[in-house]
């Protein structure tokens, strides 16, 4: 990704779960729409364990109805995961930290996108919007695990 357009966003949350808990819940990608609003669908389209190089197929449905494909590229069952890919058909990568911390766990998920040129000045803009959403849907991931 080139640095110049590249447009990246952190979002930090305490989960009152385990990191195993939690990893656990992350790393079933098919988990995905039941905490993020804009996807409908998460399914894996390789054969083999969740890891690095496990690929997926989600059917986002806001802003836009699109189709995106996601590879896991880190793997550290407990520590995080990483993916990169295509979000609202943007170049992306996605990554979720865990850190113990008592009994619980801090999550800190960082979104990297590259705008096509043509949107390189509202991009920023709409960065902010973005950011927010993610954490309304991180919100969400925690009242589901801490609901569990």
């Amino acid at each position: 990704m080139s640095a110049a357009r590249q447009l990246r966003f952190t979002n930090t949350i305490t989960i009152d779960r385990p990191p195993a808990e939690v990893f656990e819940y992350l790393a079933h990608l098919e988990n995905v729409p039941r905490w993020n609003y804009a996807i409908g669908e998460t399914r894996k389209i390789t054969n083999g364990p969740v890891g690095v190089g496990a690929r997926y197929l989600q059917t986002r449905t806001i802003p836009v109805h699109a189709e995106e494909t996601l590879e896991i590229t880190e793997f550290e069952p407990d520590r995080g995961l990483s993916l990169s890919g295509t979000l609202s058909s943007m170049p992306a990568r996605i990554s979720y930290t865990l850190h113990p911390d008592g009994n619980a766990t801090t999550l800190t998920n960082t979104i990297e996108l590259q705008p096509p040129r043509h949107l390189a000045l509202v991009a920023p803009i709409a960065v902010r919007r973005i950011k927010s959403a993610v954490a309304a849907n991180l919100a969400v991931l925690q009242e589901i695990l801490e609901r569990a």
